[in-house]
């Protein structure tokens, strides 16, 4: 057998038209899009000496902002395009993101809530097109490769806010993400991927206007409970390795760990995207709760990269199939709405869970930051399961679960 053989879901989903470009894209796009927070920390910190608490205001008020306008843009590209709403967006965050240095922050808070609001779809947009280019066969490997890219985009992005923040001016960090976005809009504008398959067009011809309660049944509700359970993990992970590694005095080897459980997440990734069948989509997030919840034995660098791979194998794999799920759950007509509601679903688990770690590190100690993350994301699992039984689900072939 070739040596290439596993690379062939890959070759095959690659291959197909517009898809190689649409990946390469939005992958690229997503780096500034992932630098946004610690720019923002880093210039109320630093420039505006106004502290941390008043720095996580401004986050947080990006990521409500986030939260609130992932399905209204979604429902805006289904109803007018594409194209609208990336000349909408990309306006927006090239405007906030090239006055945001000069605001003083009464003024800077409230324009981060409403560049939030009005973020490039980049996860939305990326999603719904690979729905639409690539037969539903094949959508696990689309959706993992789609995962592994944003996996890249956070290795990079991140790195590089800092990097410019720090050693040039955060001024001059958040200008560039200003002009990153706008780059990135009119791309995505010029490339104007599909939404919808030719077949979905045709089908939708003379079809009466599908209600919100048509499509947002509880299977639905259970797939985002649990693509904000899994992030819960994932961000919550994010500080306990950091809380860790300060605790045994090894901050420094911090980068290194997490770029390690970033390998385990492509890794993971990789594997599910080869796969034929794989585990449903919600035991794939419960065993991303249950591997996280041991990993604070770890006393040192070396050993917590170690322990990351059980979880960090589930990572990736979590979110790929949560989004394959809602992608044949919901109408074409609706899939920009209904991705934007799992954007959604992501943001908010990511700001419960960087909190929630926070404060049990705070009081308790780094191991239980680990311990408190998986278990608040489990809760959320078993909800969803609660929403949509598992005896129930498996009984109809197109399930959430399959």
């Amino acid at each position: 057998m070739s040596v290439l053989a596993p690379l062939a879901p890959y070759r095959g989903v690659l291959s197909l038209p517009h898809v190689r470009s649409v990946v390469l894209v939005t992958t690229l796009a997503r780096i500034p899009s992932t630098a946004t927070g610690v720019a923002l920390t880093l210039h109320a910190v630093l420039t505006l000496h106004t502290g941390f608490a008043a720095a996580g205001a401004l986050i947080a008020a990006l990521t409500v902002g986030g939260t609130l306008g992932a399905p209204l843009m979604g429902r805006v590209t289904d109803r007018h395009g594409l194209r609208r709403t990336l000349m909408l967006t990309a306006t927006a965050q090239a405007a906030f993101w090239l006055i945001a240095p000069v605001l003083p922050f009464a003024l800077l808070l409230p324009a981060a809530f409403l560049g939030g609001l009005l973020m490039l779809p980049l996860f939305s947009v990326s999603r719904q097109s690979l729905a639409a280019l690539v037969p539903e066969d094949r959508r696990r490997t689309a959706y993992s490769l789609d995962s592994m890219s944003v996996e890249v985009s956070f290795a990079v992005g991140p790195a590089a806010g800092v990097l410019v923040a720090t050693q040039v001016s955060t001024r001059v960090a958040l200008a560039g993400i200003g002009a990153s976005m706008l780059l990135a809009g009119l791309v995505l504008y010029v490339l104007n991927p599909p939404i919808r398959s030719e077949a979905e067009v045709r089908a939708a011809e003379g079809e009466i206007a599908r209600t919100r309660r048509s499509w947002l049944g509880r299977r639905m509700v259970a797939v985002l409970v649990a693509s904000a359970g899994a992030t819960v993990v994932l961000a919550g992970t994010d500080v306990s390795i950091v809380a860790t590694l300060r605790h045994s005095g090894e901050l420094t080897w911090s980068g290194v760990v997490l770029a390690a459980w970033c390998v385990w997440s492509l890794l993971g990734g990789f594997v599910h995207g080869m796969l034929p069948r794989s585990l449903p989509a919600l035991a794939l997030a419960a065993l991303l709760c249950l591997l996280t919840m041991p990993v604070g034995v770890a006393g040192h660098w070396w050993t917590l990269a170690l322990a990351l791979i059980p979880a960090g194998f589930m990572c990736a794999p979590t979110i790929a199939s949560t989004g394959e799920v809602i992608s044949r759950l919901v109408p074409a007509a609706v899939r920009g709405e209904a991705m934007g509601m799992q954007t959604s679903a992501l943001t908010a688990g990511t700001a419960v869970g960087a909190p929630l770690a926070g404060a049990v590190v705070d009081r308790f100690g780094p191991a239980l930051g680990f311990v408190a993350v998986g278990a608040a994301g489990a809760v959320l699992v078993v909800v969803a399961l609660g929403i949509a039984p598992l005896a129930w689900a498996s009984a109809r072939r197109a399930d959430l679960l399959s």
